[in-house]
């Protein structure tokens, strides 16, 4: 079969034809390289209004493209550029349909580095293939901007936002997901966890499509929660349980700590010496060494001790199917709580009525939505960073969080390259 047949079957263009494939010195290393020429009385197309046009002429120099390559050798193809005599755009380069502009690199191979880009680092990809690192960032780039501008926002129902730090000196990114079963993905990135950073993903849906939206997961940020109440009213919006329980632990630890410095000042028996962990880990998960510390511990009449038993006396909630029933469980344990004299528990109390109606929400969705699935999605965000040891920008970072997570359309071609 000739190589000719091989790259009509892959890529085939309607007005151009290959003439001959030759095996030359490119760079210092042998590659293949097919020559293209336009059909015969074929019209070049304008690259602004994409409307055929007469030749003008021809440029004086040869452009080479880099296409995917064929047994492990690289593969160019090489053509003249021609002018065009456009009647709207007066005399201009014409566009060709295997790259975009003035890139060196054919629209397959970017698609082809781009899938190979998810699996390995950008740096890796570029020493397999030859390429240049930037070569791989332009490839990316010019796969996720198809893909943002092709895909789709219908049928969705269920979304999570949840802020993550990305860099040194509490710098955030907002992040939004689908969380919809079947159809999670990423759908926004932004700086910053404000307002404004919110409001940008709800610019990018029409009316039709916010008001399809039914359960929103979120934490307890208040910019985050003022954007959900005004742009999707209708939406449950379910809170976080984990940070709901984070804050719990912290108000034990909290207690547990000032109580075990003023034991140790008044001269008595540190009891509370490496019990950090014994009060805060579930139950199920202490070691046999902890579970004796905590039996012992727990002999004692202790501030910390009380808190323990209302931390472990909260977990019951959870349990309830009944919003109505959970409420009622919810407000004894804040009445008990708050005569606990303690003030981290009567602190979280506080919190807690102020976001009761938004925490029983979990229970009207069913329990069915969670920020369970936006934490499980974001160690693929810090895995996506690490993998590149750190990007140096936000647009960088944004177009591989897209790429990796994103579940974005892909250009279409005759052949599948891999």
């Amino acid at each position: 079969m000739l190589l000719k047949t091989i790259l009509n079957h892959c890529l085939k263009f309607k007005s151009f034809v290959y003439t001959k494939i030759t095996l030359e010195l490119i760079g210092g290393a042998e590659a293949l390289v097919a020559e293209i020429v336009p059909r015969k009385n074929s019209r070049g197309l304008c690259s602004k209004c994409r409307r055929p046009a007469p030749t003008y002429d021809h440029q004086s120099s040869m452009r080479h493209f880099r296409f995917v390559p064929l047994w492990g050798i690289p593969v160019y193809f090489r053509y003249r550029m021609r002018r065009v005599q456009c009647p709207t755009h007066g005399v201009i380069t014409e566009v060709v349909p295997w790259a975009q502009g003035k890139s060196p690199i054919t629209g397959a191979m970017e698609l082809f580095l781009a899938r190979w880009a998810r699996r390995l680092s950008w740096k890796e990809v570029a020493e397999c293939f030859e390429v240049s690192w930037q070569n791989v960032f332009h490839s990316v780039r010019s796969v996720v901007e198809y893909g943002l501008k092709h895909r789709k926002f219908d049928n969705i129902t269920a979304i999570g936002v949840d802020e993550i730090q990305y860099a040194k000196g509490h710098q955030y990114l907002t992040v939004v997901y689908q969380i919809d079963e079947g159809a999670r993905r990423l759908l926004s990135v932004t700086k910053n966890r404000t307002v404004r950073s919110l409001l940008g993903f709800f610019r990018l849906l029409s009316p039709s499509q916010m008001a399809s939206i039914g359960f929103v997961c979120s934490d307890m940020w208040r910019p985050y929660l003022k954007v959900i109440a005004k742009k999707v009213p209708q939406a449950l919006n379910v809170l976080d349980r984990f940070h709901i329980v984070a804050n719990l632990n912290k108000a034990l630890n909290e207690i547990r700590a000032s109580e075990a410095r003023r034991l140790r000042q008044e001269g008595y028996q540190d009891v509370l010496k490496h019990t950090k962990y014994c009060f805060l880990k579930r139950p199920e998960n202490l070691t046999p060494k902890q579970k004796l510390k905590l039996t012992e511990v727990l002999q004692y009449d202790l501030k910390s001790v009380r808190a323990f038993l209302l931390k472990e006396s909260f977990q019951i909630f959870w349990n309830y199917d009944s919003p109505y029933w959970a409420q009622w469980y919810l407000k004894k344990w804040c009445a008990r709580a708050m005569r606990s004299r303690l003030e981290p528990m009567k602190k979280f109390v506080k919190m807690i009525r102020r976001h009761e109606s938004l925490i029983l929400n979990w229970f009207r969705a069913r329990k069915a939505y969670s920020s369970g699935f936006v934490e499980g999605l974001n160690p693929k965000i810090n895995l996506t960073t690490r993998k590149a040891y750190g990007y140096r920008s936000f647009e960088v970072q944004k177009i591989s969080l897209f790429h990796t997570m994103g579940k974005l359309p892909e250009p279409e071609f005759t052949h599948k390259f891999y």
